[in-house]
């Protein structure tokens, strides 16, 4: 078990991690996307659904809901400060999202290896409707971090 000073030392890693990454995060600022949530192994990542997001069906472009997902993901597995990109992942839409919702993606590790790892994330709207699940598989580029020591 870990003791209360190494999980806040984590947790303050994570939230770094989170501010170096974001600062530079061109997709999520594009998006209006936003880190709602980071700790170690875990992130929630937040989008209104704009206008311009809608495809000719008049609902969130799926694709758009994939790259929600995929940024919780992201924050997630590199909340360890270890440099970590996906080597795959797939995505499930179970209902839409419609103009003007607010849908938030919910990540969390479910097994992470010395360079694999696993990572669910659950997409809902602001109602708790589920929207989407994905299941993300990351790999870790040993002896490099994302926010500088």
């Amino acid at each position: 078990m870990d003791r209360p000073d190494d999980s806040a030392a984590a947790q303050r890693l994570a939230e770094r991690v989170r501010d170096t990454m974001f600062a530079t995060d061109r997709a999520a600022h594009a998006l209006g996307m936003t880190v709602t949530e980071v700790g170690p192994g875990s992130a929630s990542v937040a989008m209104t659904v704009r206008a311009d997001m809608l495809n000719g069906f008049g609902i969130c472009q799926g694709g758009l809901i994939a790259t929600l997902a995929d940024m919780a993901f992201a924050y997630a597995c590199n909340s360890y400060n270890e440099l970590t990109v996906a080597s795959g992942f797939d995505v499930d839409l179970l209902g839409p999202g419609r103009e003007g919702d607010r849908l938030t993606a919910r990540g969390r590790v479910v097994s992470q290896g010395a360079r694999m790892g696993v990572y669910d994330i659950e997409v809902s709207n602001q109602t708790g409707e589920r929207i989407a699940v994905f299941r993300g598989r990351s790999y870790r580029m040993k002896g490099k971090q994302v926010a500088p020591a």
